[in-house]
This record gives structure tokens, C-alpha cells and sequence, in this order.
């Protein structure tokens, strides 16, 4: 059986350690540079920011065995180093062989919280932002082959819908209080029908360092996406989301999670913390101007999702948005904007 390991790394770094609502949170938008960019932030995300990769280790000792090879190799298959579209890298590690003292240690991590591990073993760790992972999902090789760490029905729905021009997909993990269920998913539906009326796309889209690169249709449209927690091919998902905010979870709270771009969660946020204003407040700033342009610097996490996306947005290769990193890291100064709640 799969497990999951005790989180060590967080989004309080990315909220802060505040137990009340945090509404100065740095959200690094930048406005002083030259040619300031006019595209909302939900589409300049999907056109020009890539995912971050996830870490697959895989933990072996000694050599592979052939049955053990060809998962290793259908692992590899479905990420974007190996001809796959999954933003992961898979990495392995002779725990008897390999002199990394960092991924060793993590080994033994697992080691010591197993009643009894099981030879090759993976680990899945996802990067929460500048540097910093979270360990959300561990079991066998066999485990994440049958499990399917790479695809499951909601993602697959989730990436459509953004591809489809999305702006913000809300995810509703469901909790076993369906009371509460009910009430989250009416206020986010009722404050959708608000936010068309109170959002407008920014002036100056298509001028010079505005363009819009991909021929989907340019609209501001939310949805909502529904996650049963007893689902079993939803597991990797939701041992994710629920482990970032385990104890309001377990207590009956569903979770509410804004997704925009290629699968850019921007927080994962208890229905007790949402309110129609907070809904508002996140929205405006998903739609407005991209002055926020570097994706490090932004909160959030890269939920692993398997998708074409520049064929997708772009097709061939030559249609594809110029590389202006180099620009883009100069002269900038933080704007202060809400944010949801921290955790303590």
C-alpha cells in the first residue's frame, strides 16, 4: 500500500505563519519595468509559464530487475525528458551504491516510518516555490504504476478545461461533512455569477509586449471541479491537496483550490477561510495585467498534470512566444496585494 509521509515543507513560507487572515502577503507584481506586460495573469501563465517539474525518486538496491526495468521505463516514458508530456523527473537511487547524502537520507526517512518497505520504492515530491519540496506521496514501484501517478480522470478534465480558456478552475476536494460540501461549492457557484459582472480584462492587449501567441479564444471564464475523497484513481491528488491543510481536512472542511495556467494551483484554501470577497480579491488579481511576470516568484505550486502544452496552445514550434527571461529580471519592485489566510 501507498502511504504518505509526514509534510516537512509547506506553503507557510508562501503565507507566512499568521493563524488570522493575511492580507499583505507579498505577491511579487512588478510594475517598474520598461514595456510592462498588459496580458491577465491567468493567460500569460498558460502561454509562457512551464510547469515545474515534480521529483520521481526511485530507491533500489543494486541492479534492476527486468519486470522492475520496464516500470522504471514506463515511468520515464510519460515525462517531458523522455518523450512524454508529465512535468516530472524521474530519478534513481542505489540506497547500497549512491553517494548523494541528501536523497539517501530521505530513504532512510521512509525506512524508518515503514512498518515494512518494500524494494524498489518511489518517492514523489512536488516544489512548493524557490527551492523547497514537500514529500506528499511514497509506495512501491508497482504502487505508482498501478496507481498512475501521471493521470487521473480529474486532471485530465482540469488540463481540457484550461486549454479549453479557463481562466481560474476551482477544485472542490469534498469532505465527509455534506453539509459543508454543499454550502462551499453554492458560495463559489454564486459568487461566479458576481464575478462577471465585476471583472474586466486589462486595456492595451495585443500592442507591443502584450501579444497573445496562442488563437484561444481570449474570455474570462471560471468553473468549478469537484474531487470525491473515497475516489481511488483520485488518490495521488488528494493526498497532495488534503496534506497541505491535513488537520482543517480531517475536521469536515472541503478544500477549495483556485488552478490557473498550466496547472498552477495558487493556494489550496478551507471552506471555513473562503468568503465571496476573498473569491473577489483572488479573481482580480488572476485577471488583471501581468506586471507579475517571473514565475518563481509568485506563490503557488505546479500540480503534476501530463499535457502538450505548447503543442496544444501553439502548435508548430515557430508560433511560440519569445524567450525575454533575460528582460523580464530587471528593475522590479514587490506590490502588496491580499492573499488567503496562513496557517499556524
Amino acid at each position: 500500500m501507498a502511504e504518505h509521509l509526514e509534510y516537512r515543507s509547506t506553503l507557510d513560507g508562501l503565507l507566512g505563519p499568521s493563524h488570522g487572515l493575511l492580507l499583505t502577503f507579498i505577491l511579487l507584481g512588478w510594475s517598474s519595468y520598461a514595456g510592462a506586460c498588459n496580458i491577465p495573469v491567468f493567460r500569460y501563465a498558460l502561454e509562457r509559464w512551464t510547469p515545474d517539474d515534480c521529483e520521481v525518486i526511485v530507491f533500489h538496491d543494486g541492479p534492476l530487475s527486468p519486470a522492475d526495468t520496464t516500470l522504471m521505463n514506463r515511468l520515464n516514458a510519460s515525462t517531458d525528458n523522455h518523450g512524454g508530456h508529465a512535468n516530472a523527473k524521474v530519478m534513481a537511487v542505489d540506497v547500497s551504491g549512491d553517494a548523494s547524502g541528501e536523497r539517501v537520507a530521505l530513504w532512510k526517512e521512509i525506512d524508518a516510518n515503514a512498518e515494512k518497505t518494500t524494494l524498489p520504492h518511489v518517492l514523489v515530491r512536488t516544489k512548493l516555490g524557490r527551492g523547497r519540496f514537500v514529500n506528499h506521496w511514497h509506495g512501491t514501484l508497482a504502487d505508482a504504476d498501478r496507481l498512475g501517478i501521471f493521470h487521473s480522470p480529474i486532471r485530465t478534465e482540469l488540463r481540457d478545461r484550461l486549454l479549453a480558456g479557463h481562466s481560474v478552475v476551482w477544485l472542490l476536494v469534498r469532505s465527509a461533512d455534506q453539509e459543508k460540501n454543499e454550502n462551499a461549492k453554492q458560495l463559489v457557484q454564486q459568487t461566479f455569477e458576481t464575478l462577471s459582472s465585476k471583472v474586466t480584462l486589462p486595456e492595451g492587449i495585443g500592442l507591443p509586449g502584450s501579444e497573445l501567441y496562442a488563437d484561444l479564444p481570449l474570455v474570462v471564464k471560471f468553473s468549478l471541479l469537484e474531487i470525491d475523497p473515497e475516489d481511488p484513481k483520485e488518490s495521488f491528488l488528494i493526498g497532495l491537496l488534503s496534506g497541505l491543510r491535513l488537520p482543517a481536512f480531517e475536521a469536515g472542511e472541503p478544500l477549495l483550490v483556485p488552478v490557473f495556467g498550466r496547472g498552477r494551483a495558487l493556494e489550496v484554501i478551507p471552506a471555513r477561510d473562503l468568503s465571496a470577497r476573498l473569491m473577489e480579491e483572488l479573481t482580480v488579481f488572476l485577471s488583471g495585467a501581468c506586471s507579475c511576470q517571473v514565475k518563481e516568484q509568485n506563490p503557488g505550486f505546479d500540480l503534476l498534470i501530463d499535457a502538450d502544452w505548447d503543442g496544444q496552445l501553439f502548435g508548430d514550434i515557430d508560433n511560440r512566444p519569445p524567450d525575454r527571461s533575460a528582460e523580464e529580471g530587471r528593475n522590479r519592485n514587490p506590490v502588496l496585494v491580499p492573499i488567503p489566510q496562513g496557517r499556524k
